[in-house]
């Protein structure tokens, strides 16, 4: 997990264990960014209604190259 007090070019980008639904990647970016992973989730939702499937690519290609915790 990563710490608020940590530089931001030193936090890395990786799937949650402990804060996830599927794979962990939302949850991942919620901790990375210290943003609400509820919020983040319903973004990702909003966009994936309006977007045309790109969302749920961009998902499941994260899904595969980000490091799990």
């Amino acid at each position: 997990m990563n710490d608020f007090n940590t530089p931001m070019h030193q936090r890395r980008l990786t799937r949650s264990l402990t804060d996830r639904y599927v794979a962990g990647v939302l949850g991942g970016i919620a901790e990375t960014y210290n943003w609400n992973p509820t919020l983040v989730r319903l973004i990702f939702i909003a966009v994936s209604l309006v977007g045309s499937g790109t969302p749920l690519l961009a998902y499941i290609v994260a899904w595969f190259i980000m490091p799990q915790e």
